[in-house]
């Protein structure tokens, strides 16, 4: 199906996706738990996040409150994903790359409620 990108671009926006949308899931844990809880969940977001919200820390706002922080840092990868992707590969409109780790994931729940279904 993605013949036509490189394998490096797939790997680097599938890692970009992974690190996207466990900055999300952390958000979402941190609304029902404490950073320091004891849900192997929670720690594994914790533990993984962590580095990134440092690295980030420059460059993110004093306003933020501190649950919001791995939204706002998700926001950056997502950007980069959405924007930066598509304008190295040269095209010449935004978004054309359409995010591949999203598209295969929605294929495979696709096919798995299809075969619920028949």
């Amino acid at each position: 199906m993605y013949e036509a990108f490189p394998l490096w671009l797939l790997v680097l926006d599938y890692v970009l996706g992974a690190i996207m949308w466990t900055l999300v899931g952390r958000f979402g844990m941190g609304l029902f738990l404490p950073e320091d809880s004891n849900f192997f969940f929670m720690r594994f977001f914790v533990r993984v996040t962590n580095p990134l919200l440092r690295l980030f820390a420059p460059v993110t706002p004093g306003f933020l409150i501190a649950p919001m922080v791995p939204l706002f840092v998700a926001w950056f990868f997502f950007m980069i994903r959405f924007y930066v992707m598509p304008w190295l590969l040269g095209y010449s409109v935004m978004g054309m790359l359409s995010f591949p780790l999203e598209s295969e994931i929605g294929q495979s729940v696709a096919r798995l409620v299809g075969f619920f279904l028949n």
